[in-house]
């Protein structure tokens, strides 16, 4: 994704921010319009609260903890008998 893209997306979330704080002032409408989830607004809002516009860029969707390397390559053979 160039960076004119994520420049375009920040201004689209920062937008969305906007609306519900400065104009409508109901935070389930605005999302019904931008077509977002409440708790992803929330979300972002308080991302932006806390970092700025550098809040509103993506971040990574991985898991926080990963699996130990033992488990990962574990399967459990059977031979079909109880």
């Amino acid at each position: 994704m160039t960076e004119r893209e994520l420049a375009r997306r920040v201004r689209h979330r920062l937008a969305a921010l906007r609306q519900a704080e400065e104009v409508s002032g109901n935070i389930a409408a605005t999302c019904r319009y931008y077509s977002i989830s409440r708790q992803c607004s929330y979300t972002r809002r308080r991302r932006y609260e806390a970092e700025g516009l550098g809040g509103l860029k993506n971040c990574s969707s991985a898991p926080l903890y990963a699996l130990p390397e033992t488990a990962v390559g574990m399967t459990v053979m059977t031979d079909g008998t109880t």
